[in-house]
């Protein structure tokens, strides 16, 4: 059977015409920030899913900033504690803008999380949403205006650090940018090889990812920008999804969770890929990604753990692409739920 490796190989990301027909019937750009009243925004229901773990420094701002969005039409927000032991799990329970809050009975990954929150999904479009990242008021209008059964719209991020933060209430009176994701503007190290793919550069660079492939188009057919290739650039933060694709390739992987940090992300987004599904940025779409108290001591635990989990992502592109898998994902889900703490 065709490797998933070998699938990427035939699929292009040719999704120019998909932006200009929108933009022909919205009479807006496709990077520009949506009115909330055009009416686009009502053909697709919409469901935020966000796995939260050890995020109770920041996660009320989080969800005070979706209860912000100028969006006129209902929307669901679910929250999927991982085990947190800190007050995650308490302030998702409480917050008005959540639906549902669900709680693991032990940690599993951010992978695993997302999956229930999918199952118990009843949107069309699924946007994955980390518990750490604040948006403006426009966003979720953005993504349910544009969202299909044939795209996946990936946004970005502005990260902070928690100095700058201190929680992330009041984060929203400045404008994240753009240029701020690594996605975007791209200086990495010299001397030393690159994380996803070994090179080595010998020379400083200034990458620009989203520029010099236009707007990801150059990805399709297994391309690459040095480091980068489309599966790549899907970046759970901040994603838009089509639920029933997620699905029928039986969603995130839960081993990343096990083994560690990473990948579960960019493997989802491979599948999808391979399934037909164009990957289109959407550059209005900036949120502010708080970082924790301890970042610099979490990003070297998460690191340490990269390579185990980069060999895992490898281990599945060689095996064959999944399709068909949405009964057995329902089903597996339904008896993980059923171990769960219902919170709200």
């Amino acid at each position: 059977m065709t490797t998933l490796d070998e699938k990427l190989l035939h699929r292009n990301n040719f999704h120019t015409s998909s932006t200009r027909s929108w933009e022909a019937v919205s009479g807006i750009g496709w990077h520009e920030p949506t009115p909330s009243g055009l009416p686009l925004a009502a053909i697709r229901t919409l469901s935020v899913v966000i796995p939260a773990h050890n995020v109770g420094y920041c996660l009320s701002a989080v969800l005070d900033a979706l209860e912000g969005q100028h969006h006129r039409y209902r929307f669901e927000v679910i929250v999927v504690d991982d085990a947190s032991t800190d007050t995650t799990a308490t302030i998702a329970a409480q917050h008005p803008i959540v639906t549902t809050a669900l709680r693991l009975p032990e940690r599993a990954g951010a992978g695993t999380a997302r999956n229930l929150g999918t199952a118990v999904a009843r949107g069309q479009t699924v946007v994955y949403l980390d518990g750490d990242m604040v948006l403006p008021p426009h966003v979720i209008t953005d993504i349910a205006a544009r969202a299909t059964d044939t795209t996946v719209l990936v946004g970005f991020r502005h990260n902070l650090p928690y100095d700058l933060h201190q929680g992330g209430r009041g984060v929203l009176a400045e404008h994240p940018h753009l240029a701020a994701d690594h996605r975007v503007v791209w200086r990495p190290p010299v001397g030393r090889p690159l994380l996803y793919t070994g090179i080595t550069l010998d020379q400083r660079l200034e990458g620009r990812p989203l520029d010099h492939t236009r707007d990801f188009l150059d990805l399709g057919y297994g391309q690459r920008y040095i480091d980068w290739d489309l599966p790549r650039m899907v970046v759970t933060a901040l994603v838009a999804v089509p639920r029933a694709a997620v699905l029928d390739v039986g969603g995130f992987d839960p081993e990343f969770g096990r083994i560690g940090w990473g990948m579960e992300d960019t493997y989802l987004g491979a599948c999808l890929i391979a399934a037909g599904l164009l990957i289109i940025p959407l550059r209005q779409a900036v949120g502010f990604h708080l970082d924790p108290p301890d970042a610099g001591q979490q990003w070297q635990h998460k690191l340490a753990r990269w390579p185990a989990t980069l060999a895992r992502y490898r281990e599945l592109m060689r095996r064959p692409a999944l399709y068909g898998r949405s009964r057995t994902f329902m089903a597996d889900m339904t008896e993980l739920l059923h171990t769960c703490e219902v919170l709200r």
